[in-house]
């Protein structure tokens, strides 16, 4: 398990969110909604949300007794290219997310036993969402996203009008059984012959 250190934040920063009026009392709670331009990068190769659009938080910070729990949901749309046609494809998301910030001090061991990283409360009582968000919208994100339009309904069309595909033949070695099988469908009554 490792613990990463957030080291100096900028407060201004927007997924830079201060925990001071929570405090430290286990069962204090703040909830927070928030429109954030979106951060760089966030996505994969063909589809991620743009740089500077909107990012929607409906969030809620908790204070437990190991440090500072951050949960709720994140929106936003994301853009990209349909795999198939190449044109342009929007996605709305919506993502749950949810991110304990260890306090300063706390061994690992009580913090969580399972976790391989954990994020600690930066000095100034702030905590950076961005990871966490970038992890969860993501994981979200189609890897082959396509379009709704007339390539989607071709790809169906071909499909449907899609001509057999010739059977590569038998290996000889079950050339006997295939005659045998050949033979029982050709009867009449469905029935094996009888000789």
């Amino acid at each position: 398990m490792s613990r990463v250190h957030e080291g100096q934040l900028d407060p201004h920063a927007p997924l830079v969110l201060s925990t001071h009026e929570l405090g430290r009392r286990p069962g204090t709670m703040r909830t927070l909604q928030r429109t954030v331009p979106a951060p760089a990068d966030l996505g994969i190769a063909v589809i991620g949300v743009p740089e500077g659009s909107e990012l929607h938080l409906d969030l809620r910070m908790e204070a437990v007794m190991e440090g500072v729990l951050v949960s709720g949901t994140v929106r936003g749309t994301a853009v990209g290219e349909c795999v198939r046609c190449l044109t342009e494809v929007t996605q709305d998301i919506e993502v749950d997310l949810q991110e304990l910030f260890a306090y300063p001090g706390k061994t690992p061991a009580e913090v969580a036993d399972d976790e391989d990283e954990i994020r600690e409360v930066a000095p100034g009582e702030l905590v950076d969402l961005e990871p966490a968000v970038r992890d969860a919208v993501v994981l979200e994100l189609p890897f082959q996203p396509e379009c709704d339009g007339p390539c989607q309904q071709d790809y169906e069309i071909g499909v449907s009008e899609q001509t057999p595909v010739a059977e590569e033949p038998a290996d000889p070695r079950w050339a006997a059984l295939q005659g045998l099988l050949e033979q029982t469908d050709e009867s009449p009554s469905g029935t094996r012959e009888k000789s």
